[in-house]
């Protein structure tokens, strides 16, 4: 399969134009070689998160104070 046409169904798939779906991609690639220990999943959705609105994010509340960084909350 061609990349427009795996970009073109992407896109549908992610809500992006073409091209956003091709600068994604772009994007990926440039985090991964930059940060190379981490997985391509975990950078696809840190920056799939990035996106998303505040209005619409989930704060995180930790389970239990036990954890060292509980003290500065």
């Amino acid at each position: 399969m061609e990349i427009f046409e795996q970009a073109k169904l992407d896109s549908v798939a992610e809500y992006l134009t073409i091209a956003g779906q091709v600068e994604f991609w772009a994007q990926v690639r440039r985090t991964s070689l930059e940060n190379p220990d981490f997985p391509v999943d975990y950078i696809v959705l840190s920056l799939t998160s990035l996106k998303e609105s505040r209005e619409e994010s989930i704060p995180f509340i930790p389970r239990s104070g036990r954890g060292w960084f509980c003290r500065y909350l």
